[in-house]
């Protein structure tokens, strides 16, 4: 049997295995904690609440939990395609990917929480076991071609956002800041360039003092400007909340992709 050493998380990786470098691991440790923020919060459900309805239309908790699984497995084999170099799909296809998702809504609470702890599992093995010159290979997420490094910036989005969507009680205000932050940078980069958007400032206001801003869509003239902070502009952003919480005239925006 291979020698062992404990890495990030707890987990074992052999002694031979390629050690990520100190971004990647940073950027994993803020995975880490949000995953285990979304176990504490799956297992504190049963089989009665995982049913309820989450704030996703037609999604259940249990839908939620089961796509944050399937994620976890698709962005594996994004990070296997990086490594290859060998086309890898995040999904079959979309109609699999439903199927996927459907199919594991209607397991026992208890067999949710193991699928979602054990697919993390597999994403942070993934992780930690890449090559360091592979991150910087393009693989595409559906049509959005990217370097592999952008695996770690969605995993988090998707923890996060869809932490809040479970609706037990986390707000997006309740993001911790550097996390939200770096949510806002990738938000605001998804909509850019998309003609529906509107032009926009967004200004985020931190809790440490500081206050950063980002064009939603660029303009010769000069933008409204929409203000709040970071939890409040993401909730809007990303379709979750009309924007009350917000300084300024708050424009429609498209669904969120």
């Amino acid at each position: 049997m291979a020698d062992t050493v404990l890495g990030a998380g707890g987990a074992h990786a052999p002694t031979g295995a390629p050690q990520p470098t100190e971004q990647v691991t940073a950027a994993l440790s803020a995975i880490e904690r949000s995953t285990q923020h979304l176990l504490a919060t799956a297992e504190a459900l049963d089989d009665a609440s995982v049913r309820e309805p989450s704030l996703l239309p037609g999604w259940r908790r249990s839908h939620v939990l089961t796509h944050l699984a399937r994620n976890a497995d698709g962005l594996v084999n994004l990070l296997t395609w990086a490594k290859t170099g060998a086309e890898h799909p995040m999904y079959p296809s979309a109609a699999d990917r439903a199927a996927d998702i459907e199919e594991g809504s209607v397991r026992p609470h208890r067999l949710l929480v193991e699928d979602l702890a054990a697919a993390h599992g597999r994403f942070a093995h993934a992780v930690r076991t890449l090559p360091a010159s592979a991150w910087e290979a393009e693989i595409d997420a559906g049509g959005e071609p990217m370097p592999a490094r952008h695996v770690l910036r969605k995993r988090l989005l998707e923890l996060w956002v869809h932490s809040v969507d479970l609706d037990c009680g986390l707000g997006f205000d309740e993001i911790p800041g550097a996390d939200a932050e770096q949510l806002l940078e990738d938000v605001v980069q998804r909509f850019g360039g998309r003609s529906d958007v509107p032009a926009v400032t967004v200004v985020a206001d931190f809790a440490d003092g500081r206050t950063r801003s980002w064009e939603l869509r660029g303009t010769t003239s000069v933008p409204a400007q929409v203000r709040g902070t970071p939890g409040a502009l993401l909730g809007w952003l990303l379709g979750r909340e009309r924007g009350e919480q917000l300084e300024g005239e708050v424009p429609d925006l498209p669904t969120w992709l």
